[in-house]
This record gives structure tokens, sequence and C-alpha cells, in this order.
């Protein structure tokens, strides 16, 4: 299995060395992805005692049907199956999702026709949230094995009976080299961003404590941070409680947001009034940008868009093709866009 993945790696990168002027220097890199997407409430059909989801059940407000489901879980493989194809054939390598159900909804989708050949695994634990959303994430197992994974509950001072997603952190052997993925969803803005900050603070303070411990153990860890974290990169639940920047020199504490400066210039992985929001990131430990290319460091941040992905006319030309908008049924895919890294290493 190793020498198929160098092989396909190695074909690959010389074309993408060339592009990005590494060929210059006359070396060859591997390239893979890590990638996060929030699928826009991939509710089964089922509704599940104890949970909320009655909206999405045939009988509720959504006539949530068994085609509606499956049409929904075949557009979100569509996107997924062409995510980062055009540097790496298999796409992400690592997939970090959010508001998905359960499990089980993630079975049907990564054995969709156009990814099934991926052989994506799971891993994923049911969480507390009221409406029943969870994370997740995928993996190809050509690529990542894991090695421990667990689920991370956020308990807030003073609100007892506070719910929300569970922070999963999967750890894992990544073409042999020790890495980290915590996958995110922090609190919502329900109830208006100033009112609702506190919770995001909170959900900051438990996923820093987490790659402290990480880093605390290994100060030169591979850390991954990924999801919606339902907050821009100038708000202090990233800047000050993450202590996350756009500045790759990074100071004693700091760690690197690759999509702050994209969002400065108005990119954006989701629109609200007319205005884009860079919701969705991944922010890294500093070992990611060592230069020393021995082993795999962070090369690139993208926001993932074709313009299938996006609402072609009417109010909101240009905002992402959603599911639903308005009660009213679209079909189409998720509010918000995908983002993903590249991430390189020397070839032998």
């Amino acid at each position: 299995m190793k020498r198929k993945l160098t092989f396909v790696f190695l074909s690959l990168l010389t074309a993408l060395a060339s592009l990005t002027g590494y060929a210059q220097q006359e070396k060859q890199y591997k390239v893979a992805c890590v990638a996060f997407y929030n699928v826009e409430n991939l509710f089964d059909t089922i509704n599940q005692e104890g949970v909320n989801d009655y909206e999405f059940t045939p009988e509720g407000p959504n006539a949530w049907t068994s085609s509606r489901y499956l049409e929904k879980s075949h557009n979100m493989a569509k996107v997924i199956a062409q995510i980062a194809t055009d540097v790496t054939p298999d796409g992400p390598a690592i997939l970090g999702v959010s508001e998905i159900e359960n499990r089980s909804v993630l079975e049907d989708l990564v054995a969709d026709e156009l990814l099934k050949d991926r052989n994506y695994q799971i891993v994923h634990y049911d969480g507390p949230d009221r409406r029943g959303v969870d994370v997740g994430l995928l993996y190809n197992p050509k690529y990542f094995e894991v090695t421990n994974s667990q689920s991370r509950r956020l308990y807030v001072e003073g609100k007892d009976d506070f719910k929300t997603r569970d922070q999963l952190v999967v750890s894992g052997l990544f073409d042999g080299e020790p890495m980290h993925f915590i996958v995110v969803h922090w609190p919502s803005r329900y109830g208006g961003e100033k009112r609702s900050r506190p919770l995001r603070n909170a959900a900051a303070q438990l996923s820093r404590s987490i790659i402290d411990s990480l880093l605390t153990i290994d100060p030169q860890a591979k850390v991954v941070l990924m999801g919606d974290y339902n907050d821009d990169p100038n708000n202090e639940s990233v800047a000050k409680y993450l202590n996350a920047t756009r500045k790759t020199r990074l100071k004693k504490g700091q760690l690197y947001n690759p999509f702050e400066e994209m969002f400065r210039e108005g990119i954006g992985s989701l629109a609200y009034r007319d205005n884009w929001n860079m919701f969705d990131k991944h922010v890294i430990t500093p070992a990611w940008l060592e230069k020393d290319y021995s082993t795999y460091r962070f090369h690139k941040a993208v926001v993932f868009q074709k313009p299938w992905m996006k609402q072609k006319e009417g109010r909101y030309k240009g905002y992402p093709h959603r599911t639903f908008a308005g009660g009213r049924y679209l079909g189409g895919y998720s509010d918000h866009l995908p983002t993903y890294l590249l991430i390189i290493k020397e070839a032998d």
C-alpha cells in the first residue's frame, strides 16, 4: 500500500511543482488536502426520540422525504468529490464535517457512487446538541491511521442547562507522521452576536486548552483546528482566546490563521446581508510553518467554490446555493462553502 501511495503522489507532484515554482529547485513534493465542510442540516428522515428533528421528517414542515434526503446526500458528495482534485486526485485525505445528525448519514454519504472508491472511514460521537447535530471526521485510510479519538464536551459556568456540539479530537499517523485534527462547530449567534459571544469565547477556550495540552506533550505537534467557528477571524474568540493571527512570524503562544488575510480581502465562506463571513476555517500550530520540508508543512489555504454551488439569480445571486431558503426547498448544497489546506512534503 505504501508503494502505491508514493507512486500516486509522485506522478502528481511533478506537475504541482512546476505550477508553484518549486520546479526551479529541482525538487518534487507530495501534496495532500485537509478540508472542512458544514453540510447544512444533513438529517435522515427518522424522528429520533430526544432530538428536536421533527422538521426533518416527512410529516414535518420541511416535508423531508427520502427522495429529498438522498438528493441532499448526493449533492454533498458532488461537492466533496471535487475538492482539491486539481492537485490531488484523491481529494481530501482528511475531511471534517458539521451539522450531521448521526453516523448513519455519514455512512450514506461515503457510500455515494461519487465517493465510495475513496473508502472514507468515519470518526463520530453522539453529542448533546438539542437539534441533534454533531461534528464528524472522514479520513482516507491510504493516508491516515487513527491512533486515538475523543469527544470533548463544552461546559459553560453558570449555564448548567446549555448544550452545544462536542469538539472532536482525532490523533493518528498521516503518511507515517503524527498529526492531530480537531473538528468544531462553536455555538451559534442565536439571540444576537453580542449576547451569544461569551459562549463562543468559552468554546475557544476549550479548543485552546486541547491544543495547549497537545503542545505540552510535544512542542512540535502539528495540530489543525478546523470547523465552523460562527465567528470571523477578527472576533475576540479567534483573535484573543485562540490567539490566532494572520502573521506567519508567530510570537510565543500564537497560532496561525491562514484565512484571516482572505477575509480582509472580502473573501468568505458564507454570505449574510450582502456581506461575506469567514466562519469556516483552519487554525494551525507553529510547527506547520517551518521551512524544513522533510516533513509535512502548510502550503496554501483555499475556500472551495464552483459556479454551480451558488445562486444564479434573484435577490441572493452569488450566495451559496442552499437546500432551503425561507421555508422553500431549493435542492441546493449548503449555505456554507468548504475550506481546505494544502500540505506538502519533499518526496523521497
